[in-house]
């Protein structure tokens, strides 16, 4: 009964537009756990148990919460199921302080890239213009890497329906146009069936997340980009923090243009809320200095 309970629930928010992979690995767990103690409807018992299984306070607040939204959904139909209490758990969200790249490092970065062997390869090419553009366009890694021939535009790149199932065009400036245009030219002499921009050196098919991210590594250390002792360490993710970063550092000082310009970021970059724009502010001192300064004027009644 509930493995039936299961498969409906995942086919109603999957035809909502939800991918759901992680939540029905989750609910198959509960589903097996529950199964072989006896029961045949979610027990508030049975479901705290099975998430004191993981391992971190994190981990079982998140399967408590994909569980209790699974109870509420089949309590609707039958109310033997019991939906567990909320917070039985603490979530504690955090996360990694980005380390943010200097212009100077972005260059030296790109140049190591270029250096890569073996020679007379596409490999180097391939780096030097894969960390380029993620530093000039700010795009998520994943999305850099599903890039293929029919995503380039006259007005941009095409993103296609990436982590919140957003579709965007990505612009780029003419330096970066160019830069990716040259790396085309020798992209497309690779002979194959593959379609994606950024292809292995290992037979020529779509590069994958943890080649690209040993390379970009192997590329920090020719560099002798570390970081601070102490601080925060550089990640290929890191590129688009500094983007992000960067454009916020830009923005006009109006309040009022600042909001349109963090909407337009938000979009830019397939944020899914505004919030997750916003959270960039955290590693942007001088913005943040800005923030400080204002709310203090406002508190001591100088700004309307």
């Amino acid at each position: 009964m509930l493995s039936e309970s299961i498969n409906t629930y995942l086919s109603i928010r999957r035809a909502l537009g939800f991918k759901l992979n992680s939540i029905q690995t989750y609910l198959a767990s509960y589903e097996r756990f529950a199964t072989n103690v006896g029961d045949t409807y979610v027990r508030t018992e049975t479901a705290i148990k099975w998430a004191e299984q993981a391992a971190s306070e994190n981990s079982r607040a998140r399967r408590m919460d994909i569980l209790i939204r699974f109870a509420r959904f089949v309590h609707a139909d039958d109310n033997q199921h019991e939906i567990p209490p909320e917070k039985i758990f603490c979530f504690r969200r955090s996360r990694r302080h980005p380390y943010i790249f200097t212009d100077e490092e972005v260059l030296r970065l790109v140049q190591e890239a270029h250096r890569l062997g073996p020679p007379d390869t596409l490999r180097p090419y391939t780096y030097s213009t894969l960390f380029g553009l993620l530093a000039a366009t700010g795009m998520r890694i994943s999305e850099a890497l599903a890039l293929r021939f029919s995503d380039i535009t006259p007005n941009g790149l095409l993103i296609r329906e990436t982590k919140f199932r957003k579709s965007r065009l990505v612009y780029l400036h003419n330096s970066v146009a160019a830069a990716l245009d040259q790396y085309l030219i020798l992209r497309r002499r690779i002979v194959g069936n593959d379609e994606h921009i950024f292809v292995s050196n290992r037979g020529g098919h779509a590069l994958g997340y943890t080649i690209a991210a040993e390379t970009f590594h192997l590329v920090l250390d020719a560099a002798g980009i570390k970081g601070v002792e102490g601080g925060p360490k550089p990640h290929l993710h890191d590129l688009r923090h500094r983007f992000a970063i960067k454009a916020l550092m830009s923005c006009p000082d109006s309040r009022d243009r600042v909001s349109r310009h963090m909407l337009a970021l938000t979009t830019y970059m397939g944020h899914a809320h505004v919030a997750s724009t916003y959270w960039y502010l955290d590693n942007t001192p001088p913005l943040m200095s800005d923030i400080a300064h204002t709310c203090e004027a406002f508190i001591q009644g100088d700004t309307p």
